[in-house]
C-alpha cells in the first residue's frame, strides 16, 4: 500500500454535523497535504464524457438478464447499454433494473428538459430474492470514450445533480440506498511465494471511493423520525465514515476530485449551482491507497432485495468530467 503519514484520521468525521463544521474541522488538517483541494467543476470540461439527457431518443438497452459476477460469478454477457454509447452496465453488479429519461423534476438545472431515473427490484440474483442488501451500478464511458484512463497530475473530477425525494418516497429501510462513485487505480505491490523462495512484484488495484446516501431514524419529541445523510467511502483502513446529515430533500450537486498527491476530495451543496470551497466535506486517502489514476465514475441504486420493495427513485442530471491539465484536447 501506498500511505502517506501527513495524511492521517484527521480529516475523518466520526459524527454528522453541518458542511461547515466540517470544513472547520478539516481545516486544521490541510496544511499537511502536498498538493491543494480541488474543486469540482474546476478546469476544462471533456465533453466526451457525461450527459445531459436532452435528447428525446435517449434510451437504454438492458440487454437483460443482467450480470450478477458479484453473486454467482455470472456476467450474463453481452453488457447493457445507452444508445448514445455514454453509459453501460457494470459487469460486477448490473444495471438497475429500470433506467429511463424522465422530465427534469422541479427546482432543476435552468432549461433543463431530461434527466436520467434509476431504479431496482431485483439488485441481486433476477427473479431471485435473497432479503440481503445488495446494489446495481450504472457506469459512465470514460476509459473507452477518452481512449485510456486519466492520471491524476491532470486533477480529474466529476460532479453530478441528484434529485433526493421527499423520505417518506423512499423504500422503508434504513442504511444506503444511493451512490455516487469513482473507480480509480493504483500500484501496490504482491507478495509471491514460489516452492522456498518469495518475491514482490507490482500489481494494478482498482478501488470505489465516493458518496452514499442513506436512511435514518433518530429521536424528536419521542418519536422515531427519518432522516437522510451522507456516509464517505472510505478511510485509510477502508472503512466508511459519517458526512453531514441532509437537511433538506430535492436537488443537490455531488462531487469528487482527485489530485496529483493521490488523495480525494468530496463536495456536496444542496440545489443546483456549482460547487464551492465551502461544499467541502472531507479529503481522505482511501484503503491507505495513493490514487493514480481515474477509470470511470458511477451511481449506485441499492435495496433490501426482497421482491417486493423497489429501490427509491433516484434522478440524476448533468454529470460532467473535468481536467485541469491536459495533453487531450476537450471537444467543443
Amino acid at each position: 500500500m501506498h500511505s502517506d503519514p501527513r495524511i492521517a484520521r484527521c480529516f475523518v468525521t466520526r459524527g454528522l454535523a453541518p458542511l461547515g463544521l466540517l470544513l472547520a474541522l478539516a481545516l486544521p488538517c490541510l496544511a499537511q497535504s502536498r498538493g491543494d483541494i480541488v474543486v469540482p467543476g474546476t478546469g476544462v470540461q471533456l465533453n466526451q464524457v457525461g450527459d445531459d439527457f436532452e435528447e428525446e431518443s435517449w434510451d437504454f438497452i438492458p440487454n437483460n438478464p443482467k450480470s450478477t459476477e458479484d453473486i454467482d460469478e455470472n456476467q450474463r454477457q453481452p453488457m447493457g447499454k445507452s444508445t448514445n454509447g455514454r453509459w453501460y452496465e457494470g459487469a460486477k453488479r448490473g444495471h438497475p433494473d429500470v433506467v429511463k429519461r424522465v422530465p427534469t423534476p422541479p427546482g432543476g438545472l435552468a432549461g433543463s428538459q431530461g434527466s436520467m431515473l434509476m431504479k431496482s427490484l431485483y439488485t441481486g440474483i433476477p427473479n431471485r430474492p435473497s432479503n440481503k442488501m445488495h446494489q446495481d451500478d450504472f457506469i459512465c464511458n470514460v476509459q473507452y470514450r477518452l481512449g485510456g484512463t486519466l492520471k491524476v497530475s491532470q486533477s480529474p473530477n466529476v460532479t453530478t445533480r441528484v434529485f433526493i425525494p421527499p423520505l417518506d418516497e423512499w423504500e422503508n429501510r434504513n442504511g444506503p440506498h444511493f451512490a455516487f462513485r469513482a473507480a480509480v487505480e493504483t500500484t501496490i505491490m504482491e507478495n509471491k511465494t514460489k516452492f522456498l523462495f518469495s518475491s514482490k512484484s507490482q500489481k494494478d488495484e482498482v478501488y470505489w471511493p465516493g458518496l452514499f446516501i442513506l436512511r435514518g431514524t433518530k429521536q424528536v419529541e419521542g418519536k422515531n423520525v427519518p432522516y437522510a445523510y451522507f456516509r464517505v467511502r472510505a478511510d485509510r483502513n477502508g472503512g466508511d465514515f459519517l458526512g453531514p446529515e441532509i437537511p433538506e430533500t430535492g436537488w443537490w450537486t455531488l462531487g469528487l476530485s482527485f489530485t496529483p498527491d493521490g488523495l480525494v476530495h468530496y463536495f456536496a451543496r444542496q440545489g443546483v449551482e456549482e460547487l464551492r470551497r465551502e461544499d467541502y466535506i472531507a479529503t481522505s486517502m482511501p484503503y491507505g491507497y495513493r490514487c493514480e489514476e481515474l477509470r470511470s465514475f458511477f451511481y449506485n441504486v441499492v435495496n433490501g432485495d426482497n421482491g417486493r420493495d423497489w429501490t427509491t427513485d433516484w434522478i440524476v442530471d448533468d454529470p460532467k468530467l473535468y481536467i485541469i491539465q491536459t495533453t487531450r484536447m476537450a471537444k467543443k
